[in-house]
């Protein structure tokens, strides 16, 4: 309001005060700074690569600390990923930094899908992200995010080509995380050999299609730095370790060999300054914007598109949330009803065809009935016949021996007349004498 206005509306003869002093709106920048600082950060860092290329010596390596963790083994059976959390702080600045690493990565005969359970693992972290987005009651400024910012991806020094298993592992990730490629343990080729090897990564990576992590350019501050990064050092031809030796009258992080010494820190040794300034100093805060951005806001419009919801309708116009519920809601309503009456047709159908199984399993066990009925009736019959038979031989068998009871009666009758015939004579005999 002009200060006119303000003098009419408070009448004449007020003299209006022009806002011309400092009020305090420019300090929004360290009152952003100080609620940061206090709520502390989180970076999530992925480690792919095979068994064996200084993963975790990396990790100890870049954020100075020696972070716990056990060697792997080589004979996992699958790809397994590991999850371990740390809590830094430097000066007065928190960090929560989890470390992913894949374990057991490459070690098998058939590598054909060591890649998915990358990706699942992931999609997981999104998908956790998504459902804190879309409850009622968010906690987001609480949550813990679990989402990858980047992706260390280590490739062995072999000095020829990358594997087949590193293409398709970069392809399927570099649209879910960002990658930034490693020359891990770059001291086993010269310097010669570095210098082709990366070259010829690159090139692949271009000719496959494979997208990488690129350096921001769009800040003046960075920019000079960050294009020099992504034209001339990627990727990153690294070298790891913990131990510290004495070079002169300084003890530096270094890997001692008969032959020599290499230092981690020396950037005419390795690469190794320079990732640690591109992904910690100087970029950090993009990478994470990076995949809030870009990876998660593809991975969230695929799943609501997934689910139905659009931002407009085919005529172009704005589609609402509510509008975009009721036709998902009729539209699964009318599957469900769909699915119902297929269901009862189904059930139906097989109701007819199991009553048509029982009738002619009842059908059969009639037909084995009668034959089992017929076949008794022919057996009693036959026992009846033989009863019969027997009975007359019984009868005949009866008659038989009294006849022949009758004709022994007969015959000791006679026989016992005689006897007292003879006796009698025998008696005479001797009287007469």
């Amino acid at each position: 309001m002009a200060s006119t206005e303000i003098a009419r509306q408070a009448g004449e003869g007020v003299r209006a005060v022009p806002l011309a002093g400092h009020v305090g709106f420019d300090s929004m920048p360290d009152q952003l700074v100080n609620k940061s600082v206090n709520r502390g950060f989180c970076f999530n860092i992925l480690c792919v690569g095979e068994t064996g290329l200084g993963k975790s010596t990396l990790m100890d390596t870049l954020f100075n600390t020696k972070f716990e963790g056990e060697p792997t083994q080589h004979n996992q059976p699958g790809v397994t990923l590991k999850s371990n959390t740390y809590e830094l702080q430097e000066s007065n600045v928190r960090l929560k930094l989890t470390v992913v690493n894949t374990v057991g990565f490459g070690d098998q005969i058939n590598k054909e899908d060591s890649y998915k359970s990358i990706v699942e693992f992931i999609d997981t972290q999104f998908e956790a992200y998504l459902q804190e987005e879309l409850k009622i009651k968010r906690t987001l400024h609480s949550y813990h995010d679990t989402r990858i910012h980047a992706c260390l991806y280590f490739i062995a020094p072999t000095g020829h080509s990358l594997k087949s298993l590193d293409l398709v592992t970069m392809k399927k990730l570099d649209s879910k995380v960002n990658i930034v490629p490693i020359v891990a343990k770059s001291d086993a080729i010269s310097k010669s050999e570095l210098a082709k090897f990366k070259i010829k990564i690159t090139s692949e990576l271009v000719s496959n299609g494979v997208q990488i992590y690129q350096f921001p350019t769009d800040d003046e501050s960075v920019a000079e730095i960050n294009s020099t990064m992504n034209v001339s050092h990627l990727p990153f031809a690294v070298v790891g370790s913990t131990e510290e030796v004495k070079i002169g009258n300084k003890m530096v992080k270094a890997r001692q060999y008969p032959w020599g010494t290499v230092q981690v820190e020396n950037e005419n040794h390795c690469d190794f300054v320079k990732l640690r300034e591109m992904l910690i100093r100087v970029n950090m805060e993009d990478l994470r914007e990076q995949t809030h951005t870009r990876h998660y806001e593809l991975y969230r419009r695929c799943k609501l598109e997934e689910m139905g919801f659009k931002d407009t309708d085919p005529d172009s116009k704005p589609f609402s949330l509510q509008e975009t519920y009721e036709a998902k809601r009729n539209e699964f309503m009318g599957e469900l009803q769909k699915k119902e009456e297929e269901m009862r047709q189904m059930f139906v159908q097989r109701v007819k065809e199991k009553e048509a199984e029982l009738k002619e399993a009842e059908k059969e066990l009639h037909e084995k009935f009668d034959r089992l009925k017929k076949l008794h009736q022919d057996e009693k019959k036959k026992l009846e016949e033989k009863k019969k038979s027997l009975d007359d031989e019984v009868n005949m068998f009866k008659q038989k021996k009294t006849a022949a009871e009758l004709l022994l009666n007969q015959a000791q009758q006679a026989g016992g007349s005689t006897t007292l015939k003879r006796d009698k004579e025998r008696k005479n005999f001797f009287m007469f004498l």
